[in-house]
């Protein structure tokens, strides 16, 4: 895998075609910036684990968009992105993009430490630190770029895979030296500690967050396995020294501040889905074992669950699900994830109210309305299943495993135009472009009225880039 990576981005060090005038003569425009972060992000959603759970990326974007309301107006829309990595680190990168690592939101304690910390990544954008230091070194193109912002973002990043990606993009555009040399300054820590900070009593949070996150970041050092770097430590210098600074800015605050309490009930939400669905099932497993039953909360005994059924414990499962539902009949996510595991156990008459109910409660649970439709699907039910999985689709674009089952559904029905159409676009959400090639060459024989030839015209574009056209 990890030489597979270096192959890749080596490549398109010598490839990615030469950048705009300006970026040649050493100015480093706005435009620039929006290329450069595009294809970074690019990047990233093709080589690292991008979390696509729609609950977990509406917090966090909800999360971001609180706190980005602060910044003064920017050239870009702020874009945020969760990557599914153990590591306590989040990023943000020219052009208003802004990565969370799942380690930094399990490993925090209330929402406003997370929320500080995401202040702190956008005064970075705002501030241009890095296009600033870009414009100095005079980089002559993209793919320069590109590997030397991976060499800094990447490289320590914490975890073994994420590591080698950033020092792969480093080695790629011959840019080791250069990506140190955008490292974050103490100054520039300073000034982000300083507007972030603004940002989030602007949003309305208890400062203390900021301390208190960098105080958790500073007790978890955690290391990188080959070569014992700091995560975010070690493209964040000089962390006591900035502990200090907002302890004495603190005392100059109105002592109202201080008396903010955030509503966590969301962010604990987040953290038992992440939890349970995305970390070691021992690990987390042992997690749950360690709270006595006596002081379980409904989400420690529906994180349980999830666990269990991973572990294929289903009866065990089922008793943890029951008594969260017990303790929390009218919570959405508890409905929601009890409705699921029927599903997953082949109890449909039990996951059906409780999915509906989820969903009735929370309208915009995406997730709860894939698996009605996919109950729908089950009972063969297709004329429901087709409108409720197109109404998923609508509610959460570019999603593989959504076009998955609305292709499947759309075939057993008859449909088979439709079936390769929406397959193609599993496929290509997926970055199987033979796959979709195939299935959109299915559909394009079977394609009669003026409107099916419409829609093929439109994936096509998205398979065959206009560059790329003959």
């Amino acid at each position: 895998m990890v030489s597979a990576i270096l192959i890749f981005l080596f490549s398109i060090t010598w490839l990615t075609p030469q950048a705009t005038a300006s970026s040649i003569l050493g100015g480093f425009t706005v435009q620039d910036e929006i290329k450069l972060g595009g294809e970074f992000n690019k990047m990233i959603h093709e080589r690292m684990p991008v979390v696509l759970d729609p609950q977990i990326n509406g917090y966090i974007d909800h999360l971001v968009k609180r706190v980005a309301k602060a910044m003064p107006p920017q050239p870009f829309p702020i874009t945020s992105a969760v990557i599914n990595n153990n590591s306590m680190n989040a990023f943000a990168i020219p052009g208003g993009y802004i990565y969370v690592f799942t380690g930094l939101i399990l490993n925090l304690k209330h929402e406003n430490e997370l929320a500080a910390v995401i202040g702190h990544e956008l005064a970075h954008v705002s501030l241009r630190h890095v296009a600033r230091r870009m414009e100095k070194m005079k980089m002559v193109n993209i793919a320069s770029m590109l590997g030397t912002l991976a060499g800094m973002m990447l490289g320590m990043a914490g975890d073994s895979n994420t590591s080698a990606l950033g020092q792969a993009m480093a080695m790629g555009s011959l840019a080791g030296a250069q990506s140190a040399y955008l490292s974050y300054t103490q100054q520039n820590e300073r000034e982000a500690d300083h507007l972030g900070m603004n940002y989030l009593i602007a949003a309305g949070f208890n400062p203390i967050g900021m301390v208190e996150s960098f105080k958790t970041m500073k007790r978890r050092q955690w290391y990188v396995s080959n070569n014992n770097i700091p995560s975010y430590l070690s493209t964040h210098p000089g962390l006591d020294d900035r502990i200090d600074y907002l302890k004495e800015r603190f005392a100059r605050m109105p002592p109202d501040y201080f008396k903010r309490r955030a509503d966590d009930s969301n962010f604990l939400k987040i953290q038992t889905l992440i939890r349970a669905r995305r970390t070691d099932p021992k690990v987390a497993l042992a997690h749950y074992n360690n709270i006595p039953k006596a002081d379980r909360t409904c989400l420690d005994e529906l994180g349980l669950g999830i666990i269990l059924s991973r572990m294929k414990q289903s009866h065990d499962a089922e008793a943890a699900f029951e008594k969260a539902l017990k303790d929390c009949p009218s919570d959405p996510l508890i409905l929601r994830e009890t409705g699921r595991f029927y599903f997953s156990i082949g109890k449909m008459d039990k996951a059906s109210p409780l999915l509906r109910e989820a969903f009735i409660r929370t309208p915009q649970d995406a997730m709860a309305l894939f698996f009605i439709a996919r109950i729908q699907a089950e009972r063969k039910d297709y004329a429901q299943a087709i409108p409720t999985m197109r109404r998923v689709a609508e509610m959460v674009p570019r999603d593989q495993e959504i076009h998955y089952h609305l292709g499947r559904m759309l075939g057993e029905s008859g449909d088979y135009f439709g079936a390769h159409e929406q397959l193609a676009y599993a496929a290509l959400y997926e970055q199987d472009f033979e796959q979709a090639m195939f299935h959109q060459k299915k559909a394009e024989g079977l394609a009669k009225t003026r409107n099916q030839k419409k829609q093929l015209s439109k994936l096509l574009k998205l398979l065959i880039p206009p560059e790329e056209e003959d």
